[in-house]
């Protein structure tokens, strides 16, 4: 029986969200504690890799970390993007977060229309003149260089941040009855904090392919999985299992 659940997430900010019904409808606590934490490399890092920003005439972002760290980037290395300069987006939403730091033109920002890699390549090929450059994480998916590569797209790739395990509180039990994932770095930061931790009749639900992959990697069981574009939400696909339970 599920009691217990922690969703390792921010707690979300909005009171409609659907992991916030979960309680009402089946009595169950939800804890919400993120298991990862994501810094920004320093302007010398970044010099380190020896790319030089302005040699580019595109900046490609798949996510609003991404962006912010971009342009956090920017301004302590002083550099001054031009006003020509180009911006992709993996989709309309993340698009929209970049106002904080640029005007919002349509002639210099596009994004792809489902939030897939590939429906964002195939927009970039209509710039195939443009030099593009990826802010990305030091654990990424090669899935975009790899598209690019194979359309003779020039582009390169820049590590701009990393991703770090949050240590928990060790005074707390971890004595959940149901975990979520939504990262492979989500899945290692289990283990980095409690190394001989066993899994038992511990649910494990997780968001994408990649990270249910991690869980089963490091020889943990997957029940519950979330696909991006096959359904249900990661909160839909736990609302759905707790209604099964329910029902034996």
């Amino acid at each position: 029986m599920i009691k217990k659940i922690l969703v390792s997430q921010p707690k979300p900010s909005s009171a409609k969200s659907p992991y916030l019904e979960l309680p009402k409808k089946y009595g169950v606590s939800i804890d919400f504690q993120s298991l990862i934490s994501v810094q920004r490399l320093t302007p010398r890092e970044i010099r380190a890799q020896k790319v030089d920003i302005l040699s580019h005439t595109a900046i490609v972002f798949n996510s609003k970390q991404a962006i912010d760290h971009f342009f956090s980037l920017c301004k302590d290395m002083r550099i001054k993007l031009p006003e020509d300069m180009k911006y992709f987006f993996i989709s309309q939403h993340v698009s929209l977060y970049v106002q904080q730091y640029v005007q919002y033109r349509k002639r210099k920002i596009f994004f792809g229309k489902s939030g897939l890699t590939p429906d964002l390549v195939e927009v970039m090929q209509k710039h195939k003149k443009e030099k593009f450059l990826i802010p990305q994480s030091d654990v990424h998916n090669k899935e975009i260089s790899q598209l690019l590569d194979s359309k003779g797209i020039q582009h390169t790739d820049c590590v701009m941040y990393r991703t770090v395990s949050v240590e928990l509180d060790k005074s707390q039990p971890f004595d959940y009855d149901m975990v979520v994932f939504f990262t492979p770095s989500g899945a290692k930061s289990l283990l980095d904090n409690y190394p001989d931790y066993k899994q038992g009749d511990t649910v494990f639900a997780c968001f994408g392919e990649k990270t249910a992959s991690k869980l089963e990697e490091l020889g943990f069981r997957v029940d519950i999985k979330a696909v991006q574009g096959q359904g249900l939400s990661m909160a839909g696909e736990i609302d759905r299992y707790l209604e099964s339970q329910k029902k034996k």
